[in-house]
Parts: C-alpha cells; sequence; structure tokens
C-alpha cells in the first residue's frame, strides 16, 4: 500500500470571473523506498500539490491519504501529529527562525519531538554530508541562500520522518552539492526505507528519480 497517496484532487482560488484552478483531478502516490520527481514551471501549481500532500492546505475536491489515513478525517490535533511523528518539509523559504542559530534549529526540534530523531553519529554523518557540519553557531543572516537550503533539509531530515517532502530542495545550490543533495535524498528513501517526493524545475535531479511526472497547467501527467 502506498505511505501516501492523493486521489482526484483539485484545488481552485478565487470566484466568478477570478476563479483559477490550480489543481484539476490529480492522482499520485508515493511508496516507501523510492524518490518521486515532480517537474513543473513556476506557476504549475507544484507548491500548492505539495501543501496538500503534507496536509497544510486542503484541497477544493479529493482525497489525500497518509499511511491509510485520510487527512480529510482526522481533526486539527490528529494532523498536527502525524505531520510531526510521519513527515519532514523542506519549503523554499527554509523557515529557519532567524534568531536561533544551527545548533539551536535541531535543539528545538528535540523540545518538540523528544524521541525518534537521528542518532548522534547519523546526525553528525548527515550534516557531513551536506557541508555544514562547520556552521552550528551560525545564525540565518550569517548564511547563504545555499547554506540556508542545506540546514533546512538536514532539519527535515532529522527527526527521521517516514515522509519527505520537498519544494525546490536545489534551487539555491550549485552543481556539485546538487548531486550531494540527490544522492543523499535517493540514499535516505533506499536505504531508510523512506517515500520522498520533490517538486522543482532543477532538471539536475532526473537522475536520481524512481518516479518522474510533469504537473502542467493543473495537470500531472507520469514520464517514469
Amino acid at each position: 500500500m502506498a505511505v501516501i497517496e492523493l486521489t482526484n484532487i483539485s484545488k481552485t482560488f478565487g470566484e466568478g470571473i477570478g476563479r483559477v484552478q490550480v489543481l484539476d483531478n490529480i492522482n499520485f502516490q508515493a511508496d516507501r523506498g523510492e524518490l518521486s520527481l515532480i517537474l513543473g514551471p513556476s506557476g504549475s501549481g507544484k507548491s500548492t500539490f505539495l501543501t496538500i500532500a503534507g496536509g497544510l492546505q486542503t484541497p477544493t475536491s479529493g482525497t489525500v491519504t497518509v499511511e491509510g489515513k485520510r487527512l480529510g478525517k482526522l481533526t486539527s490535533k490528529e494532523r498536527d501529529q502525524l505531520r510531526l511523528n510521519k513527515i519532514g518539509f523542506v519549503l523554499q523559504s527554509y523557515n529557519l527562525l532567524p534568531y536561533l542559530n544551527v545548533a539551536d534549529q535541531f535543539a528545538l526540534v528535540r523540545k518538540v519531538k523528544k524521541t525518534g530523531n537521528l542518532s548522534t553519529v547519523e546526525f553528525q554523518r548527515l550534516l557531513t554530508e551536506l557541508g555544514i557540519a562547520d556552521l552550528r553557531n551560525h545564525f540565518p543572516d550569517e548564511m547563504s541562500g545555499g547554506q540556508n537550503q542545506r540546514v533546512a533539509i538536514a532539519r527535515a531530515l532529522y527527526p527521521d520522518p517516514e515522509i519527505v517532502l520537498a519544494d525546490e530542495p536545489t534551487a539555491a545550490l550549485d552543481s556539485n552539492r546538487v548531486k550531494v543533495v540527490g544522492s543523499l535524498l535517493k540514499q535516505m528513501a533506499r536505504n531508510h526505507d523512506k517515500a520522498i517526493v520533490v517538486v522543482t524545475h532543477d532538471l539536475r535531479l532526473r537522475e536520481f528519480a524512481d518516479h518522474i511526472y510533469q504537473l502542467m497547467d493543473g495537470k500531472m501527467v507520469q514520464e517514469k
């Protein structure tokens, strides 16, 4: 059974002549152990798709099922717990707290999710692989966009979620770092049995994907 499944998902904004259909009858599923890549230009609905998949936004119609649970039937508190324990987000805005240094960003995760995070050894390996092990005392405004992006990726992976949803995780990275992140995500999927879904316009990630989808004008087509 798919760990995450979207069935007949549509999303519209506005009414009347201002009505815009962002997603049109989308069907998608992701399994553990696989990296799914959803390609599309800016404005194609990628971010909307991802936030609906993660329960941050509700669809106009259709259902989202995570580990057999339909998100639309859960209470707000139950959805929060599901996201906390099962889903890791990498968002375009990084969402790092500006008043916390890198070490404290992860300390905050430990306060919210006290158990089930990566071990000390696994965490150090992750930081080293992403090239941010020496940035523990730096604040977000002291780092480059690429460094902030890599910290955000590490923060999403640190709680050891079963599902990782990433929105343009390589947009600010050079080609060498793209290969590092792509390999890391693929390895996390394969070796740790995670379902990883990446929405992006970065074609450099194609080689790491088990499945590739194209999202254009709100419609999704599977390519691979």
